[in-house]
C-alpha cells in the first residue's frame, strides 16, 4: 500500500494504472474507519483492479457550530486497517492541498440538497458534492463507493454524476450495523454508555416502521406518528427530522404505494446521528 499526500503524486500513480487498462475503485472517507468503511473497501477490491481510499475531514461540509474540530481522527490506526484490508493507495491530503485558495466555485443541488438533512444542516450537501467532485477529478475512478446509511448523500452524489456527466459508476453499499443494531458511524465513539444505549431507539423505530409498511400500512403520516412517539419517548434523544420519502428521488410520499426510504436524524447527547431503512409496501 502506498500513501499519497499531494494531488500530483496520486494523479501520476493512477494515470499509470489507467494507461495499462486497469480499473480504479475509489472509497472516499473522512477517516476514523470502522467495519462499514471496510465493507466499502471489500466491494471496491472485488470490483476493480486498483483500490484507492481517501482520508480527508472536509471542512466545507461542517456548519459553524458543528463538530469539525472534534471529529475523531486516528491516521495511524486507519492506515494499518487499510493495509490489512489490501488497499493499493491511500490519499491523505492536507486542507491546504484540497483548498489552496478560497473557493469561488461550489456545487449546489436544489432542491435535493436543501431538503431533509439539508434543512437541519444548511450548506452541508454543497460541501459534500464539491469535495466529492474534486476527488473524482483527482482520482478519475471507474467506480466510487458510498454507504446507504447516508442515503441522501448517496442520492445527491448520484444526481451530481448524472447532471454533470462524470464518467463514474456510483455503487451504494448496504448499511453495516453494530450487534445492537446501531448503524456504524465514526461519531459513535463519542457516545457515552447511556447515550449509546439510548441511540438504539433509532434503528428500532426504523425497523418497526418498515415492518408496519411491509404488513400493509399505506398511510405515511400514521407510520411517522408511531415512529415519532417511539423516538421522543427515549430520554436523551432529540429528534431533528424523520421522513418517509420516495426511494428514487427523495420526493414526498403521502400514500405508500412504491418503494420508500425511512430517514431519521437525531441528537443523542452531543452527537448528531443519522440512520435509514428502505421499505416496500405489501
Amino acid at each position: 500500500m502506498k500513501r499519497y499526500d499531494t494531488i500530483d503524486a496520486l494523479r501520476a500513480a493512477l494515470g499509470r494504472a489507467r494507461q495499462t487498462g486497469r480499473t480504479i475503485g475509489l472509497v472516499p472517507t473522512m477517516g476514523f474507519l470502522h467495519a462499514g468503511h471496510l465493507e466499502l473497501v471489500r466491494r471496491a477490491r472485488a470490483d476493480n483492479d486498483v483500490t484507492v481510499v481517501s482520508i480527508f475531514v472536509n471542512p466545507t461540509q461542517f456548519g459553524p457550530s458543528e463538530d469539525f474540530s472534534t471529529y475523531p481522527r486516528d491516521m495511524e490506526r486507519d492506515l494499518a486497517l487499510l493495509a490489512e484490508a489490501g488497499v493499493d493507495a491511500v490519499f491523505t491530503p492536507a486542507v491546504e492541498a484540497m483548498y489552496p485558495q478560497p473557493l469561488q466555485t461550489t456545487i449546489s443541488l436544489k432542491p435535493l440538497g436543501d431538503i431533509l438533512i439539508g434543512t437541519v444542516r444548511p450548506g452541508h450537501f454543497s460541501g459534500v458534492a464539491t469535495v466529492v467532485a474534486k476527488l473524482f477529478n483527482v482520482a478519475q475512478p471507474t467506480r466510487a463507493y458510498f454507504g446507504e446509511k447516508d442515503f441522501q448523500q448517496l442520492t445527491v452524489i448520484r444526481r451530481m454524476v448524472d447532471d454533470l456527466n462524470f464518467p463514474v459508476e456510483i455503487v451504494g453499499v448496504p448499511t453495516v450495523r453494530e450487534e445492537d443494531g446501531l448503524a456504524m458511524s465514526s461519531r459513535n465513539v463519542r457516545l457515552s454508555p447511556d447515550d449509546r444505549k439510548a441511540a438504539q431507539v433509532l434503528s428500532r423505530a426504523l425497523s418497526e416502521g418498515a415492518a408496519t409498511i411491509a404488513a400493509g400500512e399505506g398511510d405515511a403520516a400514521g407510520v411517522l406518528a408511531a415512529m415519532t412517539a417511539r423516538i421522543v419517548a427515549e430520554k436523551g434523544v432529540t429528534l431533528r427530522s424523520l421522513d418517509i420519502v420516495d426511494a428514487r428521488d427523495l420526493g414526498t410520499v403521502d400514500r405508500i404505494d412504491r418503494p420508500v426510504v425511512l430517514l431519521v436524524t437525531a441528537e443523542v447527547g452531543p452527537v448528531l446521528l443519522i440512520d435509514q431503512r428502505e421499505a416496500r409496501p405489501a
